[in-house]
């Protein structure tokens, strides 16, 4: 059902095309003999893209989630009749395509103005499934409840989830069923706090950033906690949010020098093994947007960028150009009331950023976007079957909107925009629908 309408909707589409016993063996020949093998292929493999949809995307805008198709159509705001739910996000997506993981949060509990660690844990979250076939959405992780602050670290191949639980302001993860129940500390209680967690392609082994007393570095283990292995953690560097290479032989990071860079604006990008034998640094001169800030007077937002990997084994980032500052400048000497901490000064701004890809293999990079100078392009991502490129660009001191890039196949087009809002941000690929084979 669609939440909005009430009424059904066809949200899967499954790829059709023409069986090969429909062509006449005399065209068949034909274009065999008059392209050759390599120019059939490629016919047929045109022809297959043009039937199959466009894949989906997920964003947020005014604390709602909504979907659309990378072509622009489809576009369906997901509304939910659940009292006393301030927001609602994407969280993740099952790999039948059919369902998402979403989290929302109630009002906060108290007024403005209190530290953020003081308020924003004491506020009730919720985690659902939803089905976009049925419309049926169901809270999950409620039973045998821990706390009031849970937040979905990552969804694993055998259906659990692992959970970031948070009682007064000391954080842990859990692996627990779906339901909530079963829950199995993967961290223990005060060393550290994990997030940015990726699962490896086979979904044997998860890497994660450990915020602790020595500085954030990079761990894998198995999907319980066990067996761990650091793989970077350095004296004055903060590495965050690892994601694994499609071959699962990498691992690609944040690499931010705080003590220079309070506010935690810039990065550089580094790879490694993760067994921990072996690391490299893939760029210089923090040349990575990381902590991401947009806005107007009227409306900010932000959150880290975290680097994305191609289905070619290539690696995008949010490259800034030379000299760039935000328009929203960090201020590390006053209490941090909002998890935001920054006052707006625009005419202090220049410079901007780019969606840039890189071979991790020779460090040679190409632009996706053109640099421009007063344009700020973020959040980016490769869909599932490798032929779009999705990313957030925001202008100076403006609102984000959301983009997608066909990859070899034309400019950068603009899907959706909200001036009047709170702008565009965290765009999510969904997977492919059960039955839809990628390219």
């Amino acid at each position: 059902m669609d939440p909005t309408t009430g009424s059904r909707q066809d949200w899967v589409v499954i790829s059709q095309r023409e069986p090969d016993s429909l062509l006449s063996r005399r065209t068949f020949l034909g274009q065999t003999l008059a392209a050759g093998p390599m120019l059939l292929g490629l016919s047929c493999a045109h022809h297959r893209d043009a039937q199959r949809p466009p894949p989906r995307l997920a964003f947020v805008t005014r604390g709602r989630t909504e979907l659309i198709r990378a072509d622009g159509t489809e576009r369906h705001p997901l509304t939910f009749d659940v009292p006393n739910q301030a927001t609602w996000q994407p969280s993740a997506f099952f790999p039948d395509g059919r369902r998402m993981l979403l989290l929302s949060m109630e009002p906060r509990r108290d007024g403005p103005g209190r530290p953020f660690e003081e308020y924003y844990t004491q506020t009730p979250t919720h985690l659902w499934t939803f089905d976009l076939n049925s419309g049926d959405l169901i809270e999950v992780a409620n039973r045998d409840r821990l706390a009031v602050f849970y937040t979905p670290q990552l969804l694993l191949r055998d259906g659990r989830l692992l959970v970031q639980v948070v009682r007064g302001k000391v954080g842990q993860v859990y692996n627990m069923n779906l339901d909530g129940s079963d829950a199995r500390p993967f961290t223990q209680e005060g060393e550290g706090l994990p997030y940015g967690f990726s699962a490896s392609p086979e979904g044997g082994r998860i890497a994660f950033h450990l915020a602790s007393p020595r500085g954030y570095e990079i761990w894998t283990s198995d999907p319980w906690g066990r067996d761990r292995i650091r793989v970077a953690g350095d004296p004055g560097h903060l590495y965050f949010g690892p994601q694994w290479s499609p071959d699962g032989t990498w691992l690609a990071y944040a690499d931010c020098l705080p003590a220079n860079d309070p506010g935690h604006d810039w990065c550089d990008v580094r790879v490694g093994r993760p067994d921990g034998r072996e690391t490299r640094l893939l760029t210089t001169g923090q040349s990575m947007w990381f902590a991401a800030t947009y806005g107007n007077a009227r409306h900010h937002g932000g959150g880290s960028n975290v680097v994305a990997w191609t289905r070619d084994g290539r690696i995008l980032i949010p490259r800034r150009l030379p000299g760039s500052q935000v328009p929203w400048s960090f201020q590390p000497h006053r209490p941090d009331t909002d998890h935001f901490n920054r006052d707006f000064q625009p005419e202090a701004a220049r410079g901007g950023t780019w969606i840039d890809r890189i071979d991790p293999r020779t460090g040679n990079s190409d632009a996706v976007t053109d640099p421009k100078e007063g344009i700020w392009d973020f959040r980016c991502s490769e869909s599932e079957d490798g032929r779009w490129i999705t990313f957030c660009r925001a202008s100076t001191a403006g609102l984000p909107s959301l983009w997608v890039q066909p990859v070899g196949r034309g400019p950068a087009r603009e899907l959706v925009m909200d001036p009047e809002g709170t702008g565009i941000d965290h765009p999510r690929w969904l997977p492919n629908p059960a039955g839809t084979a990628s390219p």
